[in-house]
């Protein structure tokens, strides 16, 4: 069972009873997941030059909701942002919304998720920048992340930050510790006053429909090391050309239900978790993002309007060449299913009509 067999059996239902309501984005992403490996996407055809073998594929559809599309962008992506990475010691953060937020986040999805990348970044440089911590400007690569493991709607972004800050006179500080960057109740007060003063000014509304207890509870922002950024971005990877499940852990659905694993994230242990199918498609929507919309950004001194900022850091670190301008993209190769030599490719044939 794959992600398209779950939307082929249940989304006309769906479709039915919510078609009307559902957003432009949800419905190109089931779509897309039925057109993905298909003849609506077109293929190409490729022989072998050593044993004469012919190899038909079908393309992707690339769309971020696909659980069978992406795995070559995320590695690509990977690669290049490896590639960039600076011999100082790396830290990983994350900002969450408190519950209270989750509903206006789910029903203005693109304007929300804006405003909780940027001001969770603008946090991060106003501690920074304070003379008591590093004095300086922080480069930063942001990734919004919206789910957890059973599908919940959890709004979060991850935080990938090099421990060195870029002061006003063009020298580099570095944290008093290097195992610890920031204060992580400063960083959880200032976050909480800068989304209130945020909602306050451009959704007065909504300001004053909420809960006054929301700015008073503390807003859970985790701060870790992450050594040399490796892992930290191989974790962020996943998150980046990926749907919210695989296929690999769909078990079984029937007529109403689908049933899928999870792992426990404080535990460990595998679990289960059987929905309606009405509900599983729902959560798995929720997370399909507003169309366009860019869930990694970099900030500061690792924005792309501050390339040469970046290239004067990693000049005064040492860095190698390529850590600075990144390296080449490897070409992808389709092997002969016979002899498992390299093919060439004769053309494409298009897409099927709609």
């Amino acid at each position: 069972m794959d992600l398209a067999d779950l939307i082929r059996r249940h989304a006309p239902a769906y479709l039915d009873r919510f078609g009307e309501r559902m957003p432009k984005a949800h419905r190109a992403a089931l779509e897309a997941i039925l057109r993905c490996h298909t003849q609506a996407c077109g293929g190409s055809l490729y022989v072998c030059p050593d044993c004469g073998e012919m190899h038909y594929s079908y393309h992707g559809c690339g769309h971020r909701a696909c659980g069978q599309c992406g795995h070559a962008q995320a590695q690509a992506w990977l690669e290049r942002q490896t590639a960039r990475l600076l011999p100082v010691h790396y830290f990983l953060a994350t900002f969450t919304i408190p519950e209270a937020l989750r509903g206006p986040f789910r029903h203005e999805q693109r304007f929300f998720y804006d405003l909780l990348m940027r001001e969770s970044a603008a946090t991060l440089q106003d501690v920074a920048a304070q003379p008591r911590y590093l004095n300086g400007r922080l480069g930063m690569l942001a990734v919004l992340h919206t789910w957890s493991r059973q599908l919940i709607y959890h709004p979060h972004v991850h935080f990938v930050i090099p421990g060195v800050a870029l002061c006003q006179d063009g020298t580099l500080q570095w944290p008093a510790n290097p195992e610890y960057l920031l204060p992580v109740q400063r960083l959880s007060a200032r976050f909480r006053t800068r989304m209130r003063l945020a909602i306050q000014e451009q959704r007065p509304a909504l300001y004053a429909q909420l809960a006054p207890a929301v700015w008073r509870k503390p807003w859970v922002v985790h701060l870790e090391s992450a050594g040399t950024g490796r892992n930290a971005l191989q974790y962020l990877s996943r998150y980046i050309y990926k749907t919210a499940i695989s296929s690999a852990r769909l078990l079984w659905q029937d007529d109403q239900n689908v049933c899928f694993s999870y792992r426990d994230s404080r535990t460990g242990e595998e679990h289960t978790c059987t929905l309606a199918a009405e509900e599983f498609l729902r959560r798995f929507l929720q997370h399909v993002l507003p169309k366009s919309f860019h869930r990694v950004r970099s900030y500061g001194w690792q924005s792309p309007a501050a390339k040469a900022s970046y290239e004067r850091i990693a000049a005064l670190l040492g860095a190698p060449a390529q850590t600075a301008h990144g390296k080449a993209k490897v070409p992808v190769l389709i092997l002969c299913p016979r002899c498992h030599g390299p093919m060439h490719r004769l053309g494409d044939l298009s897409r099927a009509p709609p």
